[in-house]
């Protein structure tokens, strides 16, 4: 054994012995090394020290001290979980030295993640303690073992732990002998792993007792295959795959078994327990499903399932026969022919189906389960339930003990089902939204969110956008110029893939590499698609030297610039000569025998169309598609994407980002050519894209505020969350009509936050009125010009603007008399300002008056002010603007109302107070429009808390009280 096996392992043992919590590390490894039988290893702190530095971030060393202490940074302690304070408490354990210590900051620091957040029901029963999750643990200790073979950071396995025992301890104890159901939602990012936390919860959940295990995956055939690989590589194993026997032994069948010629299987890819589960003490998984089979109606007999009972005398959920007895598995497509069998099946076992504990894992939960038959149209106390969700609902009502767990990316379909209809899918348990996960590229890695840098100081260094994005020109005639040069892209980076596998990668890394087109669902234009990328294949010159030139500019002036900013340490060409060699290996990767780099996957019969297996091959391809490749199923190794879609719903929409994801190593590469319509009718992809991850990151950030309990209760409840849901974007609604129930925000509280509303009046005599009761707002700014300061990366730069102070009550005078487009957008805050004890604590408020350096309106005199910079916006369809102000304002309104600290801006830092809120004023004009806008933004007083804390009132409808309204309001 070498020193550095030796060191590790002994290591190992020492902190195996720490499972109550850290002790003395290096008299733990003298201990150890007593029964060492080779030679030792320096076992000094200065050697280790040593050791640690100079380990590659694969060492198997450090991620062993990475993961041990991500596990102490969560575990119970005396001091706060996940902080400096508790990392310092484990060191001080360790007995380490100040060095060492800085050295593990450096090298494994804690993650400052905020953690899942949690809405639910009050007085839920916290039966999944520590001690259970100890004592019950093989299957989840296996998943956890087999994420850190693949090379997942320990941090991120730890912060898996955590966010999957939020869900567990929601459900209901699987052995109480009072039935419940619990119902939730947990809400991620679009491919940024749900199916990790799921398949986790799936480990902890039948460690603690569920038995039957149903995973309902999206509509199509290829999610749910490769939802059931992943589950069967990762949790079930080898050995419940093949009932103990060897797949290697050339006796089994491909007709009769999975796996047997798949490459991660035979390269050792797939978790290995060692021996059935049931022959080491555990319990065994039965699947009930395959890779290539949904599931068959009495395929192995209704005896696989039946559920074994080692006391027959007392219910399966009893402790002694729910340890003893195999979990059944099985992954269903949402068909309404396949869920029947399932039902059918279920109906006619001998098992008493109300004592089977049993979990439900419904992913892309807000596709085809949510009821969306029109209740106008029922009959008098009759629901109506479209195909699938009616099954779901019959699925839960012979499963007394179903626990039901929604899992999407999109949830305001899932938040919108009537909460009263005890029958349906509405999350009435609880709520999880998940943090968003290190190494992840989503809608902000594409969009300059809030920056402050100004538009002309953007480079592809400060800016997402001019990073990763690129506009695709409106269609016009045959000119597919810019399909060409994304194409020119995708070739380009599959090259430069290629020359980091040979500088540092090694071999095979890139195992995928795709690029996706996405114009359309239907199936005759993926057809002239296809045609059409051929076209262009055939004429681009890629295997000569026909294309050399046209990728050398490509390089120099896009993708180099762009990876020296941000190839965060992978291998980046010195020329365009260093990846010439790998421009024809790459394109003869990509083209298949017949020279097409095109696979079309959609439902067309009509055309021989190769598949995108991720699983048995490489896939270098381009991937025209529809449905199929916009909702749950992933795209491995996808770097250019080439979208024009429209649609009017934001969670289809968003569902259609397939460019989201993690890209470890080639984030500089990727690229998004989406269709631009600027200004145009039509609505802007781009901005819409955009408007989505406002709306969602508000809703995130409102759910985070509303977790916070008050006096032991939630703020909110599930069924309350529906007036959190925003729309930016009138063509753009959250979810489709069909999904959505009426609910109205009573009072928005919103302390220290920014207020921005969009819905401003179109009519002239309504605009004309808002400049006339803006008079007093105006008249008490000061005549001289003043300077406030916003940060820019590492230096302060100052916007010009007018200052003035005006009392709380002259501002409510001005606010209730303004006029809105749409009166209920602004009520409920305007609901927050008068409300009595909030003006209290409300003595004036800052007006500040932006003036732009660089206008390009002339400015106005108003009630004998001026000059005033006018802004210029544009109302999306003649509607409502997507936002008026600028986020470099932001920092002094925050300072002065206290919510942020001071930046070493003396005139925001002598304007700040404790009662003291802050106005932002913009005049607006649209352009070719004569008529003002009176725009403005609000930040009131961090102080302005109501004694409750609470941050919400509202009302929503519920159809059980269909003439009145729940509604929570200051008393």
């Amino acid at each position: 054994m070498t020193e550095d096996l030796a060191l590790l392992a002994l290591h190992r043992a020492a902190f195996g012995g720490m499972a109550a919590g850290p002790k003395n590390l290096f008299k733990a490894l003298a201990y150890q090394a007593e029964d060492h039988g080779g030679p030792l290893p320096d076992l000094g702190e200065s050697a280790l020290r040593r050791r640690l530095h100079h380990a590659h971030p694969d060492d198997a060393l450090l991620i062993l001290w990475r993961d041990r202490l991500s596990r102490w940074d969560f575990a119970d302690g005396a001091t706060p979980p996940n902080t400096e304070q508790r990392r310092a408490a484990t060191y001080e354990a360790l007995g380490l030295a100040v060095a060492t210590r800085d050295l593990l900051d450096r090298r494994a620091p804690f993650a400052r993640g905020s953690g899942a957040v949690v809405i639910s029901e009050d007085g839920w029963d916290p039966w999944y303690t520590e001690e259970v999750a100890r004592h019950h643990s093989h299957y989840w200790n296996a998943y956890r073992e087999a994420l850190l073979d693949k090379r997942w950071a320990p941090e991120s396995v730890t912060a898996l732990d955590r966010n999957t025992t939020r869900v567990v301890e929601r459900l209901a104890d699987p052995t109480c002998e009072q039935p419940y159901q619990s119902k939730g939602l947990v809400v991620g990012y679009v491919q940024s792993g749900k199916t990790a936390n799921f398949t986790g919860v799936i480990a902890k959940a039948i460690d603690a007792g569920y038995r039957l295990v149903i995973v309902l995956t999206g509509t199509i055939e290829a999610l749910r295959a490769q939802t059931q690989r992943r589950l069967d590589m990762e949790l079930v194993g080898v050995e419940n795959i093949y009932y103990g026997q060897d797949p290697d032994s050339g006796t089994l069948t491909f007709r009769d078994y999975d796996y047997l010629d798949d490459r991660d299987r035979l390269d050792g890819g797939f978790l290995r327990h060692g021996a059935l589960p049931s022959r080491l003490g555990g319990f065994d998984i039965v699947r009930l499903t395959r890779h290539q089979d949904d599931y068959q109606a009495l395929r192995q007999g209704l005896s696989a399932l039946e559920f074994e009972k080692a006391d027959r005398f007392t219910p399966l959920y009893a402790p002694e026969n729910l340890h003893r007895s195999s979990a059944r598995l099985m992954v269903v497509k949402k068909n309404a022919s396949v869920l029947k069998k399932l039902v059918k099946d279920l109906g006619r076992i001998k098992t008493e189906r109300g004592e089977i504990p049993t979990l439900i894992i419904d992913d892309e939960s807000d596709q085809a389960s949510v009821n969306t038959s029109d209740p106008r149209k029922w009959t008098q106390d009759q629901v109506q339930r479209t195909a699938i969700n009616g099954i779901i609902s019959e699925l839960l009502g012979m499963l007394p003990r179903a626990q039901y767990i929604g899992y999407t990316a999109t949830p305001f379909a899932n938040v919108f089902i009537d909460p009263a209809d005890a029958e349906d899918i509405f999350p009435k348990d609880f709520v999880i939204s998940l943090d968003r996960p290190d190494g992840y590229m989503g809608v902000a890695d594409f969009h300059d969110i809030d920056s402050t840098i100004p538009a002309d100081e953007r480079t592809v260094a400060n800016s997402a956008g001019l990073a990763h994005v690129r506009s695709v020109r409106p269609l016009h005639d045959d000119d597919d110029t810019d399909l060409g040069t994304a194409i020119d892209m995708f070739v380009l980076t599959g090259a430069i893939k290629l020359f980091r596998e040979d500088h540092g990668l090694g071999a095979d890394h890139f195992r995928h590499h795709t690029m996706l087109v996405h114009e359309s669902v239907k199936t005759h234009v993926h057809r002239d698609q296809a045609a059409a990328i051929n076209a262009i294949w055939r004429r681009a010159g890629y295997l000569g030297s026909g294309a050399q030139a046209r990728l050398r500019q490509l390089y120099e002036q896009d993708v180099r610039p762009v990876s020296e900013a941000h190839a965060a340490g992978a291998a980046i060409p010195g020329s365009y000569a260093d990846i010439a060699p790998y421009i024809g290996i790459a394109a003869m990767r990509i083209e298949d025998s017949i020279g097409s780099p095109v696979v079309v996957i959609n439902g067309d019969k009509e055309i021989e169309q190769r598949t995108a297996d991720f699983d048995r091959q490489k896939v270098w391809r381009i991937l025209v598609g529809g449905a199929k490749l916009s909702r749950g199923f992933t795209i491995e190794g996808l770097t250019v994407s080439y979208y024009r879609r429209k649609t009017l719903a934001a969670d289809t929409l968003m569902q259609m980002g397939r460019w989201f994801g993690f890209r470890k190593n080639y984030r500089d590469l990727v690229r998004l050519y989406i269709g631009r319509d600027e200004g145009g009718s039509n609505g802007d992809l781009y901005e819409a894209f955009e408007a989505i991850c406002r709306d969602e990151e508000e809703f995130r950030d409102q759910l985070r505020l509303y977790a916070e309990l008050v006096d032991g209760a939630p703020q909110v409840t599930p069924a309350q969350i529906p007036p959190l849901v925003t729309q930016r974007l009138p063509w753009l609604k959250p979810t489709a009509r069909n999904k959505m129930f009426n609910a109205e925000l009573v009072e928005t509280r919103s302390p220290g936050l920014w207020v921005e509303r969009s819905a401003y009046p179109t009519k002239q005599v309504d605009l004309r009125h808002n400049v006339e009761r803006f008079e007093p707002v105006i008249a008490a700014l000061a005549l001289e010009r003043t300077e406030l300061a916003y940060p820019v990366e590492d230096r302060l730069l100052r916007f010009p603007t007018y200052i003035g102070r005006l009392g709380h009550g002259r501002l409510l005078s001005v606010l209730r008399e303004l006029r809105w487009s749409e009166p209920g957008q602004f009520r409920p805050d305007l609901a927050y300002l008068e409300n009595p004890e909030i003006a209290a604590k409300i003595e004036d408020w800052v007006v500040i008056a932006p003036q732009l350096q660089t206008p390009n309106l002339d400015p106005v005199t108003l009630h004998g002010f001026g000059p005033l910079d006018v802004v210029s916006r544009r109302r999306r369809e003649g509607k409502r603007f997507t936002q008026v102000s600028f986020p470099p304002h932001r920092y002094a309104a925050r300072r002065i109302v206290g919510t942020d600290p001071s930046i070493g801006d003396p005139v925001a830092d002598g304007l700040a107070a404790p009662r003291r809120g802050c106005l932002l004023m913009y005049p607006t004009m649209e352009p070719d429009q004569n008529e003002l806008v009176m725009a403005f933004a609000l930040v009131p007083p961090s102080t302005a808390i109501s004694a409750d804390r609470r941050l919400v009132a509202f009302r929503a409808r519920d159809s059980s009280r269909a003439a009145a309204a729940i509604v929570t309001t200051p008393a």
